[in-house]
């Protein structure tokens, strides 16, 4: 559940969509084979773990509550301590079945070395991996591309410290059409039309 909007915000009703999904007489899909994609809505996050325990994954982009808050404003209602303790005790949590947390690599704003390492300290004790993301960019993000050489450096630096550090590679970029490109898209076609 994910690239939709945050679905943890039309809760009751993706709760009744993966209630089905997981049904014997619907989809009959494993929880263990759900996963449920947030930027971090604490209440709801603790409502899924109770009612429904699939698997979690972090919009995280951010190793401190200042460069997240002004990545993510929904870091000012919940901020990092209170989303990471909402990780920490998600039900069923264990090295078998880890937190997810992405992290979008955007050019000198959150990939230097140190950030690296202030990630690695902050997710102490949190079973999880941390899925490393290129940034797609698009014409008025603000925002540029890390090089292949500092994402991989920072996945290096995750790794020595013990995490697992996947760098997703991105499809449809050249079009774009990759994760975070479309809404751009029909954004200036939409102005472009009035």
């Amino acid at each position: 559940m994910m690239g939709m909007g945050e679905p943890l915000y039309n809760y009751d009703n993706v709760a009744q969509a993966l209630k089905i999904c997981m049904d014997a007489d619907g989809l009959n899909i494993s929880k263990r084979r759900i996963t449920l994609s947030t930027s971090g809505v604490v209440p709801q996050i603790r409502q899924c773990g109770e009612e429904l325990n699939v698997n979690l994954a972090i919009s995280l982009h951010a190793s401190n509550d200042e460069l997240r808050s002004n990545i993510m404003p929904i870091n000012n209602k919940y901020p990092l301590a209170e989303l990471l303790d909402a990780c920490r005790t998600y039900p069923g949590i264990s090295e078998n079945r880890r937190v997810t947390f992405e992290y979008v690599m955007l050019k000198d704003v959150n990939d230097s070395d140190d950030q690296a390492r202030e990630l690695a300290e902050l997710l102490d004790g949190i079973p999880c991996k941390i899925n490393l993301i290129p940034f797609n960019p698009w014409t008025g993000s603000g925002y540029e591309t890390s090089t292949d050489e500092r994402v991989n450096k920072f996945a290096r630096i995750l790794e020595n410290a013990g995490y697992d550090a996947p760098v997703r590679r991105p499809r449809g970029r050249d079009i774009l059409a990759a994760c975070g490109q479309l809404k751009s898209e029909s954004v200036r076609v939409r102005k472009t039309a009035e």
